[in-house]
């Protein structure tokens, strides 16, 4: 049953092939919003601090950033039409899966906490390029 289930899911996701994010990189999330009869793109930049629904059909990622000492929190459903694309900027090494402590510690305690890795410019290439792609495949079926 449960077999079938995940196959299900897998059906309803759209073909948005998110690159293979982990908790603690950092990323840069391009999101429409409308004003009036006016569109524009709005830049999200912050930490993914959790992943969740990895089976399911809309998998979410919470990003986390602080703006002017106060720390901001968003989850974005990655297959929400909203979402234009999403660039990959680095990442560092994170012990956990969710990374939810960084709420109650200051960024030059989380600078020792997560370290930066360095990312051959091919795999972050890779990893940009796959989201572009995806991106474009999306906006040619609308």
């Amino acid at each position: 049953m449960q077999q079938k289930l995940i196959s299900f899911n897998l059906k309803q996701r759209k073909p948005l092939d998110t690159p293979e994010f982990q908790a603690g990189d950092v990323v840069k999330i391009f999101r429409k919003i409308k004003e009036g009869n006016k569109e524009r793109l709005q830049a999200f930049q912050g930490t993914i601090i959790a992943i969740k629904g990895g089976q399911s059909s809309s998998k979410t990622i919470t990003v986390r950033k602080v703006s002017f000492g106060v720390g901001v929190e968003i989850v974005f459903p990655l297959s929400s039409p909203q979402i234009d694309k999403i660039e990959f900027i680095k990442r560092t090494r994170a012990r956990r899966a969710k990374l939810y402590f960084v709420r109650d510690k200051s960024v030059k305690v989380l600078s020792r906490k997560l370290k930066e890795i360095k990312v051959k410019d091919s795999a972050k290439a890779k990893i940009t390029k796959k989201v572009v792609e995806t991106t474009k495949e999306e906006k040619k079926e609308i």
